[in-house]
């Protein structure tokens, strides 16, 4: 791609004698929504680690923003924000105060940090719950509090794993039109995984789907519809035919219990 934000070159990760990711090139576009999908074990967070400098790819590179995430993990670190799929915030303190405590992580200026904090408080109309404790507030208010901590310091690429996981429909389309927002107003990538199949087919441009270690296909909901020969296909139909299983008959005990564990925090 000619402007392109993310790539990956050759990108593997070997843990002993297991090849979780195996020698993988991509793009992604500027201001580009991009979903990532795959079965548990198909190498799909091994990747999100390391793009995000969580994880040293055993070989090849990615290059965030012009910086490579081997050669230049704490440059990569200045220009991307975070959402884990775990809860990320603490109940015990306000909306503000879990704010300001990333703002000064992510070495927010000092002078600018207040207005920094107000104007993302106003973004995600969290302005009215800024004193009160995270624990009162409801799993979308969480979600949104957690885009929020991870935009403080204005990164150019946001990555989300499965951000609506545990959310109730309505809760979902709200946090994704801030995200939506979030592209417009400041030309932000968002890279996203998820369970949903319908949520990736609607919010993103492009579809990656990886299945043992390797991507398996990537383009539109579109066009990975039209080249999978299936009459009437739905995403989920493609998804189904290239890695022979959905993605709610996945995962493991560690998996379903850590799912679960979510969700019930995000009531």
């Amino acid at each position: 791609m000619q402007d392109s934000i993310i790539t990956a070159v050759n990108l593997t990760k070997k843990f002993d004698t297991v090849t979780a990711v195996d020698s993988i090139s991509f793009s992604v576009e500027k201001s580009e929504i991009f979903a990532f999908l795959g079965p548990n074990g198909a190498g799909k967070s091994t990747t999100i680690k390391m793009l995000i400098t969580l994880l040293a790819p055993t070989s090849g590179d990615g290059i965030i923003d012009t910086h490579s995430i081997v050669h230049q993990a704490g440059e990569v670190r200045k220009v991307i924000g975070y959402v884990p799929q775990m809860i990320s915030v603490d109940g015990t303190l306000t909306a503000h105060e879990n704010l300001l405590l990333m703002a000064k992580l992510y070495d927010v200026p000092r002078k600018i940090r207040s207005q920094r904090i107000k104007e993302v408080l106003s973004f995600l109309d969290l302005t009215d719950q800024a004193d009160f404790l995270v624990r009162t507030f409801s799993g979308g208010m969480i979600r949104k509090l957690e885009i929020g901590q991870a935009i403080l310091h204005q990164p150019h690429v946001l990555f989300l794993d499965e951000p609506t996981s545990g959310l109730d429909p309505m809760a979902r389309r709200n946090v994704w039109k801030h995200l939506k927002e979030l592209r417009q107003q400041f030309n932000m990538t968002i890279f996203f995984s998820t369970h949903y199949m319908e949520e990736a087919e609607e919010v993103s441009n492009r579809v990656a789907i990886m299945h043992m270690g390797k991507i398996a296909a990537i383009g539109s909901a579109k066009e990975l519809k039209e080249k999978s020969n299936i009459p009437n296909p739905t995403l989920e139909d493609v998804f189904i035919k290239i890695t022979g299983s959905t993605l709610q008959e996945t995962g493991n005990f560690k998996d379903i219990k850590r799912t679960r564990e979510t969700e019930r925090k995000l009531g």
